[in-house]
């Protein structure tokens, strides 16, 4: 799957270096979620989903789970169409309503989108841009809550 390995990558070096997930993928600390930092697309920025948008006006993109939340979504990945994580997120939950762990696992997941950790920011003020990737993380190595 294309990202995998700079998708671990982050997460093992997040692991060695706690203050990196504060600052964002890249240690640049923009705190931006809506497009992909530079680190991850070579450099070249890339379009928000206002400027792009879709005939729906909506951002689309593609959600990834990992691990326990794949398992429980029955899926690695499915396509989205949202203007924020809180969005994204409501969606998928109704469209795996059917799934009973599904909510509960994803309650305790961390996100990135486009390579970038969402944190502990509001779902509603994350915008995704059209194209952006959310990651779900459940947690690693006994970090349950």
């Amino acid at each position: 799957m294309p990202g995998t390995d700079r998708i671990l990558s982050f997460v093992l070096s997040s692991i060695a270096e706690p203050g990196r997930l504060a600052q964002g993928c890249d240690g640049h600390g923009s705190g931006r979620v809506g497009s992909r930092c530079p680190a991850m697309t070579g450099g070249q920025p890339e379009e928000s989903a206002r400027e792009t948008g879709t005939a729906s006006g909506m951002a689309s993109g593609t959600i990834r789970y990992w691990a326990a939340a794949k398992a429980a979504a029955g899926t690695a990945e499915e396509a989205f169409t949202a203007d924020t994580l809180a969005e994204a997120l409501r969606a998928a939950r109704d469209r795996h309503a059917h799934r009973p762990d599904f909510a509960r696992v994803l309650g305790r997941c961390s996100f990135l989108v486009n390579g970038e950790q969402v944190g502990s920011r509001p779902h509603e003020e994350v915008v995704l841009a059209d194209g952006a990737t959310v990651e779900v993380l459940p947690p690693f190595a006994g970090g349950s809550r």
